[in-house]
């Protein structure tokens, strides 16, 4: 049943602001109240998730020892997943920031002087490289659970 609200919460965070967004009056802050109830709603649906993953009870064990060696080792490996994922997403937002201004910045180059394309571009991977280290280090990580 938990997961069946967890589904219900995280379609409305797609449905509130797309509603706030269209609702809203045509200016410019409609914009930012749709960014703000959007973020606010990931959030909040992030850690309503936590709470349901994280809480569950051990049914397979038989004693109360072995039901807090189980909860240590669930709430460990739950924590493994989450380490991963936010290495993984935050290392592919930063890339996505610095490619963004160093594409830009090489295609600004490019226009003035061909011959400098290889130099642009090492730029340009160098800043995907940091995707590369995200994921492998969230390989590292998810290896050891």
């Amino acid at each position: 049943m938990s997961m069946e609200i967890i589904c219900s919460i995280l379609f409305l965070t797609i449905v509130i602001p797309m509603g706030v967004f269209f609702m809203g009056e045509r200016k410019a802050k409609r914009f930012k109240n749709a960014l703000a109830v959007n973020i606010i709603s990931f959030f909040s649906v992030l850690v309503l998730a936590t709470v349901f993953v994280f809480t569950g009870n051990a049914h397979a064990a038989s004693t109360a020892a072995a039901a807090a060696v189980t909860a240590s080792d669930t709430f460990s490996t739950g924590m493994a997943y989450l380490g991963a994922g936010l290495v993984t997403g935050l290392c592919t937002l930063g890339t996505g920031i610095a490619t963004g201004q160093a594409a830009s910045a090489a295609l600004g180059t490019i226009s003035e002087n061909e011959g400098l394309m290889g130099k642009s571009l090492i730029f340009v991977a160098l800043a995907e490289g940091t995707a590369v280290y995200g994921l492998l280090i969230s390989f590292v990580i998810l290896g050891r659970v």
